[in-house]
């Protein structure tokens, strides 16, 4: 997989962070990897984004690369005409991706916010991003209630588009789960339909770097470059 499409549920659920950990798991492999951040919100001019992050959290040895930014956290396209700037066209997340694949063992590209988040007045999303790359798309999820529906909400939008699914991660587990996060480590893939692939816990982005490196596999399934089983965090 050359390169993987990464969606959220919804926003603030730690995409970035578990970005930041498929990252560190493949570049501990030895493969080159670059990091595709389509529209930054929300973030002035000169001011740290997303691919930033990744980069602090992951090593220096990640490329960067974000095609827009706009300065109201907003959907793109809302924040692009509000703005008066151009907007975003899946043909120039799918033109970037490609030129970055071709130099590098894995591209992660990272969305804004959930799966149908709008790029243009026409309603483009990253769901088209996603097709016109052929790429498989890996869900962001929360770990509590109310993530069975919009994590299954999500997959079922992907296949709609005959898209596919790799699996979810879930973006931030408690420390001290409670009945609903456990049942979901369970309930997930069957509601889903696809395979559990990890758990970052929550934190996980304030971690000094080289801990977050030293970490980062033990959150993601083998498939993903990792040590993770979800039958270790069941029996805890």
């Amino acid at each position: 997989m050359p390169v993987i499409v990464i969606s959220g549920t919804g926003t603030e659920i730690g995409k970035t962070v578990a970005t930041a950990a498929l990252a560190t798991a493949a570049l501990a492999q030895g493969r080159s990897v670059a990091v595709l951040k389509p529209a930054q919100t929300g973030v002035a001019p000169g001011e740290p984004g997303d691919v930033d992050e990744v980069a602090r959290l992951a090593g220096s040895a990640v490329t960067k690369a974000e095609l827009v930014r706009y300065p109201e956290p907003l959907a793109p396209d809302t924040a692009a005409r509000r703005a008066g700037m151009p907007q975003l066209r899946p043909e120039d997340v799918a033109e970037a991706a490609e030129k970055l694949a071709a130099a590098h063992d894995l591209v992660l590209v990272e969305g804004a916010g959930g799966l149908l988040v709008r790029f243009d007045d026409a309603g483009s999303t990253l769901a088209d991003a996603a097709r016109l790359l052929a790429a498989p798309v890996l869900v962001v999820a929360t770990a509590g209630l109310g993530t069975l529906n919009v994590t299954t909400l999500t997959t079922e939008a992907l296949r709609a588009r005959a898209l596919t699914p790799l699996g979810v991660v879930i973006g931030s587990w408690p420390a001290a789960p409670g009945l609903a996060e456990r049942c979901n480590l369970a309930d997930l893939p069957s509601s889903a339909g696809v395979p559990l692939l990890g758990a970052v816990p929550e934190g996980a982005g304030a971690l000094a770097p080289d801990a977050f490196r030293a970490a980062a596999p033990g959150w993601l399934a083998p498939s993903l470059g990792g040590t993770w089983s979800v039958d270790d965090v069941a029996r805890r």
